[in-house]
């Protein structure tokens, strides 16, 4: 909502979109994407306290955007095999948006539940999504489909919550595949086996919710000021 003393809308005016992206250029920004569809998940609080570490610990401003990939309508990747350039994506659809922000962003964090040994459909749809963000780096090939929009490496982290006997290295490899396309250098898993059906039990759990936000002040420690 606009503070400007002369308009007071919940549209924000020129002056003060301005003023909020510069702002936004000097904070550290942190993406955090949950493909989990059950609010209040262990998932999502997991990723909650990584973020509050890494806002405790960082030396300057951080903005925290949550972005839940259930509360988003859009097309799976149609593999069009053709640069979109200059837009990222032929389909200008509800996730377009999401493109910005993890350009944008200094530090991603990725949940999701393991769901048959691998990420969630929210998830997995996403990651598809950005296979026309850089060119794949084929040795024997020189002409390349796709222009390299990620101009920066940036730091991230990974959140997995399965059941007791779950196995999370499957749902691993395919985020942390997902971190190397867009050049996200992972500085630690959670992994949270839950006991039951209860939502957001991580919440209970002393040792686990400490672990996360350990990760995320660990991850602090390696930024500098004025962002990576």
């Amino acid at each position: 909502m606009c503070r400007n003393k002369n308009q007071i809308s919940k549209i924000p005016c020129l002056n003060c979109t301005a003023v909020w992206k510069n702002w936004r250029n000097w904070m550290l920004n942190i993406l955090t994407l949950t493909g989990s569809p059950v609010k209040g998940s262990s998932t999502e609080i997991l990723l909650g306290h990584i973020a509050e570490g890494i806002i405790q610990g960082a030396p300057q401003p951080a903005h925290n955007e949550i972005i839940n990939l259930n509360h988003y309508q859009y097309l799976p990747c149609q593999s069009c095999g053709k640069s979109p350039e200059p837009d990222y994506c032929f389909f200008k659809d509800e996730i377009y948006h999401v493109y910005d922000s993890l350009i944008e962003s200094d530090i991603i964090l990725f949940g999701s539940p393991v769901y048959f040994d691998t990420v969630s459909a929210q998830s997995k749809l996403f990651i598809d999504r950005c296979n026309c963000l850089r060119p794949a780096d084929f040795s024997n090939q020189t002409n390349h489909h796709f222009k390299r929009i990620l101009s920066k490496k940036r730091l991230g982290a990974i959140v997995l919550v399965g059941g007791e006997r779950q196995k999370f290295e499957h749902a691993r490899v395919v985020i942390a595949g997902f971190f190397k396309w867009v050049e996200i250098e992972n500085c630690g898993t959670i992994n949270y086996a839950a006991s039951g059906w209860d939502i957001g039990t991580a919440a209970k759990d002393a040792d686990k919710m400490k672990e996360a936000f350990d990760l995320g002040y660990q991850i602090s420690s390696r930024i500098n000021v004025g962002g990576m």
